[in-house]
């Protein structure tokens, strides 16, 4: 089939777009280069610079009529959500609300719609909570993506297509910019302690995060396309990770010897979050494959391919 994915320059959406390619699929890869990579879009997908508040959005999507939208571009740093709150709302609502009319033009077949189990939730009152659990966002960037899962869901009533809406954890693997913050904690870690400098922990290091593998994620994306009809599926390992835990595994597999530093907690973050998975599994047959500490090893070793650290 063809797919279109949009943020297909970026960590997640080009691990998304590989795994497209791998199974046989046409790939057309949408990105507006902001903080994606041209480097990081497959060999063999179409490539278009295109941002997804232009015009020229609709008219690629009418051009190209794919039977998938998988959407993977947003703006997704927490923290500049809270300083530019009208900046989010315009990528991850108004770029959102842009992308499912040409859809809906174009009859697009389904669309997967990348979410944050991360974020919106708020401060579970269980965890690991599960897609029935109350949305109680904290931060802008939280509320725009719960405003977009309520877009997805009433664009489909409107015009008929399928859906399905994936709540992703924290994801890491190779390719995760390793200088922004948001969600990066794995690749900043990796890279300063591989030149050996000091990371910094935000807060008392006992926030917790549930960390799932990119290639897992690209699994569920993958099964996604013909499965999970009108679903909110949770993508996580139903575990939580401590900073401090995953600073001292990072230590381990980098050879760091250096101690943290911590810095006061930034406003906006969720403190402790896991995802139970059950619906994914049952809905995708999807189970999280990689077990945290081999993620984090082809992560490091990632960075070594890339020479990070050899002038440290």
């Amino acid at each position: 089939m063809r797919i279109l994915v949009t943020g297909a320059a970026g960590f997640i959406g080009s691990h998304v777009a590989e795994r497209f390619l791998a199974l046989g699929h046409e790939v057309v890869a949408v990105d507006n280069l902001t903080t994606g990579r041209r480097e990081n879009v497959p060999a063999g997908a179409r490539f278009f610079e295109t941002d997804l508040c232009s015009p020229e959005l609709a008219r690629l999507v009418a051009d190209v009529r794919p039977d998938v939208i998988d959407h993977h571009a947003a703006q997704a740093d927490v923290r500049q959500s809270v300083d530019d709150p009208a900046y989010s709302a315009r990528v991850n609502v108004m770029g959102v609300i842009a992308l499912l009319e040409a859809a809906a033009r174009c009859d697009v077949r389904k669309v997967v719609f990348v979410s944050s189990g991360g974020a919106i939730y708020g401060e579970p009152e269980v965890i690991p909570c599960d897609e029935d659990h109350p949305t109680r966002p904290i931060s802008p960037y939280a509320a725009s993506k719960a405003a977009g899962e309520l877009y997805v869901e009433t664009f489909s009533r409107m015009y008929g297509f399928d859906y399905t809406i994936l709540r992703y954890a924290n994801v890491y693997g190779p390719r995760q910019h390793p200088y922004t913050e948001e969600g990066q904690v794995v690749a900043i870690f990796s890279r300063l302690m591989l030149e050996g400098r000091q990371p910094t922990i935000f807060g008392d290091g006992e926030q917790g995060r549930d960390f799932v593998y990119v290639s897992d994620v690209a699994d569920a994306n993958a099964r996604a396309l013909d499965r999970g009809s009108r679903a909110i599926l949770n993508l996580g390992t139903g575990d939580g990770t401590t900073v401090n835990e995953l600073y001292r595994r990072l230590s381990r597999l980098t050879g760091f010897g250096g101690e943290a530093k911590f810095g006061p907690p930034r406003p906006g973050e969720v403190f402790r979050i896991a995802l139970d998975a059950s619906r994914a599994r049952s809905d995708l047959g999807w189970e999280p494959a990689t077990p945290l500490d081999d993620g984090l090893q082809a992560t490091v070793d990632w960075f070594r391919r890339r020479g990070v650290g050899q002038q440290a």
